[in-house]
């Protein structure tokens, strides 16, 4: 099965494509892990992206789509995989619906679905060790009441990233650029919509269905 992720930053995509991608033994996919394996590496897209990055610009569409063609053909990925995250655009998914034209595109877009408040709710809550980068949650996984991570002793702060102002910004750019494959996939029959504002055990279960069901 060859898998989209699709939904807006804190929908929980990530947590449930990892879950996901353990049961059925299929790689988890996000550009940014890709890239940062590529600079690593030294390769020559590698290479390419390292110089934009350092210079501050944006990696472009051209150098992202080589470099999923590449991971798509390592042999992983050959019972399928998970992109989490990519497509951002209508244009990223035009240029991927050419690259696996042969193999018959991608077989199902799964869009998790949560009201924007609550996004904003959920990412906002979320506190960071400084040190070791643990993960607390002011509503579900409080920090200590002192602020200082029981897992290495560091201070636990709130991400500039977590900050309501940054959050609605980034709601604001995901609603202009990547929203509308929303519709794209639809009109290839290829979109299902989760209700990812439920207990992440329900949503989980939902999903497995689901893959389950279009597996058969």
């Amino acid at each position: 099965m060859k898998l989209i992720f699709l939904g807006a930053p804190g929908t929980g995509k990530g947590t449930q494509a990892s879950v996901l991608a353990e049961k059925y033994n299929i790689p988890q996919i996000s550009t940014g892990d890709i890239l940062r394996k590529a600079v690593a590496e030294g390769s020559e897209l590698g290479q390419k992206a390292k110089a934009i990055m350092e210079s501050g610009g944006l990696v472009s569409d051209d150098i992202i789509i080589g470099l999923i063609r590449e991971r798509l053909a390592q042999p992983d990925c050959k019972p399928g995989y998970i992109l989490d995250g990519f497509p951002r655009t209508i244009a990223q998914a035009e240029s991927l619906d050419k690259l696996l034209a042969a193999q018959g595109g991608i077989d199902a877009v799964i869009y998790f679905d949560v009201a924007e408040d609550e996004i904003v709710r959920r990412l906002t809550s979320r506190r960071t060790c400084s040190q070791c980068g643990y993960n607390y949650n002011m509503i579900s996984d409080p920090p200590p009441t002192d602020n200082t991570c029981e897992k290495c002793g560091g201070d636990i702060i709130q991400r500039d990233d977590d900050k309501e102002e940054t959050v609605r910004h980034r709601l604001v750019v995901y609603n202009e650029k990547t929203a509308p494959l929303v519709d794209y996939y639809k009109k290839q029959n290829k979109l299902y919509t989760i209700d990812a504002a439920r207990d992440v055990k329900k949503v989980r279960q939902d999903i497995i269905n689901l893959y389950e069901k279009l597996a058969a």
